[in-house]
């Protein structure tokens, strides 16, 4: 009989070992994106919106929903995916994932997906630029990298491969995932949005990642 399995129950070592994934560490977000420099109002507007990450965390926690409408709906506008060649897909049903070996389906539900509308009119499956997968301001970041490398899964078929995000609002994780066998996902330095340095940088690598 096979077995259905949700993916927001998924540990890591699960994934990796229904899905094959293989992890490595990279400590340079610049060997795989090249960063650009803000513009003095993208970085008015990153302290803007860390101003008030602050202010709600000091109130105790922040709920994903507020999470994807405060945070992560600015950052992406700033970024420039709120343009007409780029669709974002909320809350979309995951293509079942079917584990042959296992006996086994996944299936799941991602918060944010970004993809390339225009790639979508030349090939029949829609470019997957970004997916994201938000937990809320108590839980860790990289509690989400099961759920989202699950999610990221699928789109390694048609494309080689597919940037990802976790976060919490505070810490972002970025995720690259490269076709493969095994499949290979590069964890990036956890970026900290309370902190100036790091929340220029989230930016910038978010821009880049929507210029790819």
């Amino acid at each position: 009989m096979r077995t259905t399995l949700d993916a927001s129950n998924l540990r890591l070592k699960d994934v990796q070992r229904l899905l094959k994934f293989s992890e490595s560490l990279n400590d340079s977000i610049t060997s795989l994106l090249s960063l650009e420099s803000l513009l003095e109002f993208e970085i008015q507007e990153v302290e803007l919106i860390s101003h008030i990450f602050r202010e709600y965390y000091a109130d105790g926690k922040i709920s994903e929903g507020q999470i994807k409408f405060l945070f992560l709906a600015p950052l992406m506008k700033l970024a420039g995916f709120y343009q007409p060649n780029i669709k974002i897909i909320l809350e979309e049903n995951v293509a079942e994932i079917s584990v042959e070996d296992e006996d086994t389906n996944i299936k799941g539900r991602m918060d944010i997906l970004a993809v390339n509308k225009f790639q979508e009119k030349t090939i029949n499956t829609p470019f997957w630029i970004l997916v994201i997968e938000s937990k809320n301001s108590s839980i860790n970041a990289l509690e989400g990298l099961p759920q989202l490398l699950t999610y990221a899964y699928t789109s390694l078929e048609p494309q080689t491969s597919v940037w990802g995000l976790t976060t919490n609002g505070m810490d972002y994780q970025f995720v690259y995932m490269q076709q493969g066998n095994p499949p290979i996902y590069q964890l990036l330095p956890k970026l900290d949005i309370t902190r100036a340095t790091s929340a220029i940088e989230l930016l910038q690598v978010l821009k880049a990642i929507c210029q790819l």
